[in-house]
C-alpha cells in the first residue's frame, strides 16, 4: 500500500516562506512522477508543480514560477516544495501526488498553508 504523508504547512505572513515535505512509502519512489497540487476553498484542485522521476525536468504553474521550487530525494523517498514570497492567494490545502501515468495515482492527506497578516 502506497502512503504519502505531507508536512510543513502552517501559518505564514505575506512575503514569507515555507517548505513542504512529502514522504512516500510502500513502493519504488523513483518510479513515480511526483506532483504538488493545491485546493483553495471553493476552487478546483490545481497542479502547482511536478518533477520527473530522474529530477531532470520540473514543471510549474504560472502562479508558482519564480517563487516555488520542487525537488526530490530518491534516496530518502521524499519530495519537497520550497515556497517563497508567499501571497494571500497561495492559501490552500496542498496535496502531494505520486503518479505512474496511465497506471496509478496516489494522494496524501494534504497540509494546510495559510498566508495571513
Amino acid at each position: 500500500q502506497v502512503q504519502l504523508v505531507e508536512s510543513g504547512g502552517g501559518l505564514v505572513q505575506p512575503g514569507g516562506s515555507l517548505r513542504l515535505s512529502c514522504a512516500v512509502s510502500g513502493s519504488t519512489f523513483s518510479s513515480f512522477l511526483m506532483q504538488w497540487y493545491r485546493q483553495a476553498p471553493g476552487k478546483q484542485r490545481e497542479l502547482v508543480a511536478a518533477i520527473s522521476t530522474t529530477r531532470s525536468s520540473a514543471h510549474y504553474a504560472d502562479s508558482a514560477k519564480g517563487r516555488f521550487t520542487i525537488s526530490r530525494d530518491n534516496d530518502k523517498n521524499e519530495v519537497y516544495l520550497q515556497m517563497h514570497s508567499l501571497k494571500f492567494e497561495d492559501t490552500a490545502v496542498y496535496y502531494c501526488n505520486a503518479e505512474i501515468p496511465g497506471i496509478a495515482t496516489y494522494w496524501g492527506q494534504g497540509t494546510q498553508v495559510t498566508v495571513s497578516s
